[in-house]
């Protein structure tokens, strides 16, 4: 399979999709971009540019990640994550709270850390990484603000560059770098990019993100010394589980390109 063939089979796949899609691949020299500059409801894929924030404060000491939190009860939500269902009197560390925001998307652990950063850090991260569609308006499940018209937004195309900024960014230092690739590389949800790749011949760092109607993934894959970024996200969807299977079979159209060359 060539870049072409990749590119007319991705297509092929989103024509099938009742979603609104959009995509965005980096596979230097080539790049496949279909409305990649669209905005969309970030859902938890918000949580990647608070990561880049978090690691960003702690390169400039403004915060410590081995600093000790106790988890309020009253600040714990539901959807995604584990801390709503532990101990009222668990602590973690600031660096536990990033990893658990990523690898099992912890609501509760993002939220926390939304209070701990502030809005205007992470905007400012925003800004410094040129994300030109990417806003945090409120905290995750507050459901009131959003029906206020507060949403968080992202398009592919940012989360292209956040996932560069991950991967080779020199705003970041080459163990900062490292612990981030290595939260990523821990993530526990696989049922949409990476599903149909064999991890064993491929590495996967992936944030997903889901909402009522809408279905994202965005990964950084390596295989043999190539590295591929992708993001799909997918809104106005119908029924969540088609938008699931469209990401499935464009991860498994790249995959099949990465391994082929």
């Amino acid at each position: 399979m060539n870049i072409v063939s990749l590119e007319q089979s991705i297509y092929d796949v989103i024509t099938q999709c009742e979603g609104r899609v959009s995509i965005a691949i980096d596979l230097h020299p080539h790049t496949i971009s279909i409305n990649s500059q669209e905005i969309y409801p970030a859902a938890s894929l918000i949580k990647i540019p608070i990561l880049l924030a978090g690691v960003r404060q702690a390169q400039q000491e403004v915060i410590d990640l081995e600093q000790l939190v106790t988890i309020p009860p009253k600040e714990k939500v539901g959807g995604a994550g584990v801390l709503s269902a532990l101990s009222d009197t668990i602590t973690l560390t600031v660096k536990d709270l990033l990893t658990l925001m990523i690898i099992v998307s912890d609501n509760t652990a993002t939220n926390l850390l939304i209070d701990r950063l502030g809005r205007k850090s992470i905007d400012e991260l925003c800004n410094v990484l040129s994300l030109e569609h990417t806003s945090i308006k409120r905290k995750l499940m507050d459901f009131e603000g959003m029906e206020r018209g507060f949403d968080n937004q992202t398009s592919a195309s940012d989360m292209i560059r956040c996932l560069k900024a991950i991967d080779k960014s020199t705003l970041f230092e080459s163990t900062s770098r490292d612990m981030m690739l290595h939260i990523l590389g821990q993530q526990q949800f696989y049922d949409k990019l990476p599903a149909m790749m064999n991890r064993q011949i491929v590495s996967v760092a992936n944030k997903t993100g889901e909402l009522p109607g809408v279905e994202h993934d965005c990964a950084i894959i390596r295989y043999k010394g190539k590295t591929a970024y992708i993001a799909v996200l997918i809104d106005q969807l119908e029924n969540n589980h088609i938008g699931r299977q469209t990401i499935t079979q464009i991860g498994h159209l790249l995959y099949t390109y990465l391994v082929s060359r």
